[in-house]
């Protein structure tokens, strides 16, 4: 911890009560998230950067795409298109994203690529055009509480552990460390 950033603590502070209180909404039921009849593997981390998220989605596409048939689903940073958007051979960086379309390009014989900022849409729209997907991996989906995963990965980077760190805006985490016991 640097002291000169030492006065961002009360910011660090007031963010962690909005993060705790839409989590707390969550867990009482009030904000809804959905469970779905196939597997969903949310990749996540509690802090903002990269830990290492799609690598770790495309280790699991290796892993799994021989037993089961996949989809990948990520929000599409940086694209410029809005909603929900299936990768395919009409479809580049600017639509799907640059990490999204690495995996398309990657592994579009193993697992369709999806992007689309609202998961709980999303996931019904990949089962509506592929009802035979067995396996949802949701990049990035740690924070979205809207889905109810089966199974969650969570990674942190190992020159900035997240147990080591603080909230926005004085460290790096997005939500608390004991929010971590949701993986």
């Amino acid at each position: 911890m640097k002291i000169s950033t030492l006065w961002l603590a009360p910011l660090a502070f007031l963010y962690g009560i909005a993060t705790r209180f839409r989590n707390y909404l969550y867990n009482i039921g009030y904000s809804r998230s959905f469970n779905y009849y196939i597997m969903v593997v949310a990749v996540g981390n509690l802090s903002v950067g990269g830990t290492g998220k799609s690598p770790m989605t495309e280790y699991l596409i290796r892993l799994l795409y021989k037993k089961y048939t996949l989809a990948t689903l990520s929000r599409g940073y940086k694209r410029k298109t809005k909603g929900f958007l299936f990768a395919d051979d009409y479809t580049g960086v600017d639509e799907v994203g640059d990490e999204p379309y690495q995996m398309y390009l990657k592994y579009k014989k193993f697992a369709r690529v999806a992007v689309g900022e609202e998961r709980s849409i999303a996931i019904p729209n990949i089962l509506l055009e592929y009802p035979e997907t067995q396996v949802i991996i949701m990049d990035d989906g740690f924070q979205h509480r809207t889905v109810r995963p089966d199974f969650s990965i969570l990674l942190t980077d190992y020159h900035h552990l997240f147990y080591d760190d603080h909230l926005l805006p004085w460290g790096r985490l997005r939500e608390i460390k004991p929010w971590s016991k949701r993986a």
